[in-house]
């Protein structure tokens, strides 16, 4: 595996527009009397949803009813894992073995598949939550592990993790299709990942330029008081705060496309 880490492609800042990006949010982000109805406020923004699968967020009657406000709104669904953590709502690392976290993946996977085949609906990506997504994006042994548990649900599947080479190595070890995912609240360091020391950022008209320059040039403003290239399939908007306002001129800007759009458009079906 060390070797697939050792292969990465030298970091450019070669700025470059983005033409074909995807907006994603997480939906059934609740469990029992406490629930959270404010993420369906951006069901008209977004091309494609995670659905919180029952371990971080997420029970039976919220899980099918975000499904169903997902077919309404006729946008892609994947399946949100996270670590069996309700309490902490996914926030805490758990030591797994590959055996445990292939089948805590599996599980959750598992769970909305069957709820998709109810209702006539596919899931056609897996993103994992909080402390696991943070994980999968620093340990390639971990992730690796997350994305040959996605791949045993089904080899159709796409891997949705943070930009970054760790993601991408992934993808070609594992040979799974992988989206990366840049999201605006974050710091990031130098080389294009996330710092996960820095606060998550809530200033609206910093959040709003940061949107901008991304989608003209590509870069996000890093730690070190430059600019890094952040490579990205889809944009990450979360509930509640100025989220709406944002995606809403997100949407003014560009419009949102699901990952895997350009193959299906020029496979002649749309």
């Amino acid at each position: 595996m060390q070797e697939v880490l050792n292969s990465s492609n030298k970091f450019t800042n070669e700025m470059k527009k983005v033409e074909l990006i995807d907006f994603n949010c997480d939906l059934a982000q609740s469990f029992g009397v406490y629930k959270n109805d404010s993420e369906f406020d951006l069901l008209d923004y977004v091309s494609s949803v995670n659905i919180s699968t029952g371990f971080h967020a997420g029970d039976p009657i919220a899980i099918k009813n975000a499904l169903l406000r997902a077919k309404d709104k006729n946008v892609v669904i994947g399946a949100h894992i996270g670590f069996n953590d309700i309490q902490g709502f996914g926030s805490r690392v758990m030591n797994l073995s590959e055996e445990e976290a292939e089948t805590l993946v599996i599980y959750q996977v598992g769970a909305l598949m069957s709820f998709a085949k109810a209702y006539g609906l596919e899931v056609e990506h897996v993103r994992p939550h909080g402390a696991m997504y943070k994980l999968a994006s620093q340990n390639f042994t971990f992730s690796c592990a997350i994305a040959k548990a996605v791949k045993k649900c089904s080899k159709w599947l796409t891997y949705v993790g943070a930009s970054g080479d760790i993601i991408s190595k992934v993808g070609d070890f594992v040979k799974i299709p992988i989206a990366q995912e840049v999201k605006l609240n974050k710091s990031y360091n130098a080389d294009g990942t996330i710092d996960y020391n820095s606060i998550d950022i809530t200033d609206a008209d910093l959040l709003s330029r940061r949107l901008q320059k991304y989608l003209l040039t590509s870069q996000i403003d890093n730690n070190l008081r430059g600019v890094s290239i952040v490579e990205a399939n889809t944009i990450h908007f979360a509930s509640g705060g100025d989220s709406l306002e944002l995606i809403k001129n997100a949407n003014e800007l560009i419009t949102p496309k699901p990952v895997n759009y350009s193959k299906v458009e020029s496979s002649g079906w749309v």
